[in-house]
C-alpha cells in the first residue's frame, strides 16, 4: 500500500486518561460519520500500520476520543502523539452530482462554459484560504478558485471537470 491509497483523517492529538485513550482531531466535514469506524491507519515512519479500534467518541467540534485496541496505558498511547491517521480510499462513500472528492477529478479535462477546453487537472490545491483548481494548458498554469458557483458538472464518465470561471479570469492565462 502507499500513501496516493489512502485519504488524511486527522491527528492523534495527545493521551487522554490512564486507560491507553487518545484525543484526536479530525480533518472533516462530518466528524459523525466516522462514530462506527472498525480501524485506521497510522503513518508510522512511513509504514502503513492498520490499528484496530475499541471504541471512538466524538466530542465538541472535530475532536474524537479513540480507543486502539491493545493500546492499553497511557504510556502507550502517548507514543502515538502527532501520528497522522488514514483510511482507505476505497471507504469513501461515492459522491454524485457536482460533489466530488479532491483526488477522484485528477486528470480530468477541465472544460470552461466561455472557452472550451482549458487543459488538464492537476490537482485541488487545498489552501487555508481557499481551494483551488490547478490546470494545465499547453506550457501554461492556470488556477481557478474552487466554489459552488463555479462547478456546472461533473461527467466522471468522460472524465470531464465543467465550470464557469469568473469573467476575464481565463483570459488573463491566455
Amino acid at each position: 500500500m502507499n500513501k496516493d491509497d489512502f485519504y488524511y483523517l486527522g491527528k492523534i492529538a495527545k493521551p487522554f486518561g490512564s486507560k491507553g485513550q487518545v484525543v484526536a482531531f479530525l480533518d472533516v466535514d462530518e466528524p459523525s460519520h466516522y462514530r462506527e469506524l472498525e480501524s485506521v491507519y497510522l503513518d508510522l515512519d512511513g509504514e502503513w500500520v492498520p490499528f484496530l479500534i475499541g471504541s471512538v467518541e466524538i466530542q465538541a467540534g472535530r475532536k474524537a476520543l479513540f480507543h486502539f485496541e491493545d493500546v492499553n496505558t497511557a504510556e502507550d498511547a502517548a507514543a502515538y502523539t502527532g501520528r497522522e491517521m488514514y483510511l482507505p480510499l476505497t471507504s469513501l462513500p461515492p459522491l454524485r452530482g457536482k460533489k466530488f472528492y479532491f483526488h477522484e477529478v485528477k486528470g480530468f479535462s477541465v472544460i470552461d462554459a466561455v472557452h472550451g477546453n482549458i487543459g488538464t487537472l492537476v490537482k485541488v490545491m487545498d489552501l487555508p484560504r481557499q481551494s483551488l483548481l490547478q490546470i494545465a494548458f499547453e506550457d501554461k498554469e492556470i488556477l481557478v478558485p474552487l466554489v459552488d458557483e463555479v462547478i456546472v458538472k461533473v461527467d466522471r464518465k468522460k472524465k470531464e471537470l465543467h465550470i464557469r470561471a469568473p469573467e476575464g479570469l481565463i483570459d488573463i492565462y491566455l
